[in-house]
């Protein structure tokens, strides 16, 4: 019965952290695509901070697949750190499309939606 409880915990680490490298990975990648002249104009320090830190953060989430005590607190500070960018960082960013503006579908937007 423990071996089988056992199993179960090692089944539901490894797919949290598998989780937590993709999320990362998303973020990483993300990260990288945007113009740095993005990051300046949404006020959100540079492109080669967030990329450090982004970077920094799926290698924790790397190093921690598999399991383990204190690799799992590394995943957790990874995951914090990318859901910061994602949650905070990205949308500012997306802002700045292309030559630096607006989206183009954001050109025409009222309170209330499109017109």
């Amino acid at each position: 019965m423990t071996s089988l409880i056992g199993g179960v915990q090692s089944g539901v680490l490894l797919v949290l952290s598998v989780g937590a490298f993709a999320l990362t990975l998303f973020a990483l990648v993300d990260a990288v695509r945007h113009k740095p002249d993005a990051y300046v104009a949404a006020g959100k320090r540079t492109k080669t901070f967030w990329v450090a830190i982004v970077a920094v953060a799926t290698a924790f989430c790397f190093v921690t697949l598999g399991g383990g005590q204190m690799p799992g607190f590394l995943s957790i500070i990874g995951v914090v750190a990318a859901a910061v960018y994602l949650a905070d960082v990205r949308p500012a960013v997306r802002q700045f499309r292309g030559r630096g503006g607006p989206r183009r579908d954001d050109r025409h937007q009222g309170p209330y939606g499109p017109w």
